[in-house]
């Protein structure tokens, strides 16, 4: 496969394949293009992606010779029955977070995929959030000195989540743990690797047979003596610092989270937008530290400028090239004990 364009096959005609992959994998033409897409039930708000194929026969598609990787974009309920179908029918698979609900599922997902000669990961695009990667150059730069906490958050208001939750039973893929802190874990374990040990809870605000809405992980990495926690919440009216870094000599402190979601959600896509993305001077992070001197700095950081046409990149170098996933089965299968933990207890 390498050194041509590689030809995906989309599961799902929604919000996930139209806002958060087709634009970054259409940012790619050299490396990619998109042939067709599958729903059972076509038309909605989305426009058509130009020369691509839309059809409501799954089989079809999956049969389809010329469709070298499908994307599983549905809701989570569904992703562990279709990302096997397409793993059974040879394809390479991506499939949107958070992947399935158990280890078990995953573990069989990716024996399935080694036994069939393809590789299956999740899209966990936020590898490449711009706040996420600059919390991690101050990081990486020293100005902090020993790292020995980090804090991120996804906090949202959701009051239609809220009045939802009343009156929908409780549902594993309904609720926050499943639908974003798969996120906040993932970049946890990116940056620092799978933790020794965790403590995990989730809450139902809304009381018992409610999703929950809440949830506060603590990741403890012995060896290196530090402790990441991931919090949030769809009840909170004003939203904690996407990413807080704590260091021996100072601190460092991101308010607003990544641009793109926000660019999305306008309609504002990369491909035609040299701004895409970027965040204004205003949204920059605080660095507050002392120097080996014991001089006192204060500093705005400049945003890391980045995208997620980057999972796409390393996405080809899997297929085409046999590189290393992005997305490592390991990493996956400790993000789901990790859930497992959390929701065990909920009822």
């Amino acid at each position: 496969m390498a050194n041509r364009t590689l030809n995906i096959g989309f599961i799902g005609n929604g919000k996930g394949t139209n806002r958060y992959h087709a634009p970054f994998s259409l940012a790619l033409p050299d490396l990619f293009s998109i042939k067709t897409v599958y729903a059972r039930h076509l038309g909605g708000p989305w426009a058509q992606i130009p020369g691509t194929e839309y059809t409501t026969d799954l089989d079809a598609m999956l049969a389809d010779p010329g469709i070298d990787i499908v994307e599983v974009s549905t809701p989570i309920s569904t992703h562990y029955d279709l990302t096997k179908q397409a793993l059974l029918a040879g394809k390479h698979v991506v499939c949107d977070k958070a992947f399935v609900r158990t280890v078990a599922e995953a573990e069989e997902l990716f024996a399935l995929a080694e036994e069939k000669g393809v590789t299956v990961q999740c899209y966990q695009n936020r590898r490449f959030d711009s706040d996420y990667l600059t919390a991690r150059m101050v990081a990486e730069s020293g100005k902090l000195g020993r790292i020995y906490e980090i804090v991120t958050h996804y906090d949202y208001w959701r009051e239609s989540f809220f009045q939802m939750a009343h009156e929908d039973p409780y549902h594993w893929a309904a609720g926050i743990v499943y639908g974003h802190s798969c996120h906040c874990v993932d970049q946890i374990i990116d940056w620092l690797g799978i933790p020794n040990r965790w403590h995990a809870e989730a809450r139902q605000l809304c009381g018992a047979g409610h999703p929950e809405m809440y949830f506060d992980f603590d990741l403890y990495y012995d060896d290196v003596n530090i402790k990441a926690t991931a919090a949030s919440s769809y009840l909170a009216a004003i939203q904690r610092p996407s990413f807080e870094v704590y260091g021996e000599r100072g601190t460092f402190i991101k308010v607003e989270k990544d641009q793109q979601e926000r660019d999305l959600k306008k309609f504002y896509l990369p491909v035609g937008h040299d701004d895409f993305g970027l965040d204004t001077p205003e949204q920059y992070g605080t660095l507050r530290y002392y120097d080996e001197d014991g001089t006192f700095h204060e500093e705005r950081v400049e945003t890391v400028r980045s995208t997620y046409s980057a999972f796409y990149e390393a996405l080809y170098q899997t297929v085409a090239n046999g590189a290393p996933q992005l997305v490592k089965p390991e990493e996956t299968i400790a993000q789901l004990r990790i859930l497992e933990d959390a929701t065990k207890d909920l009822t």
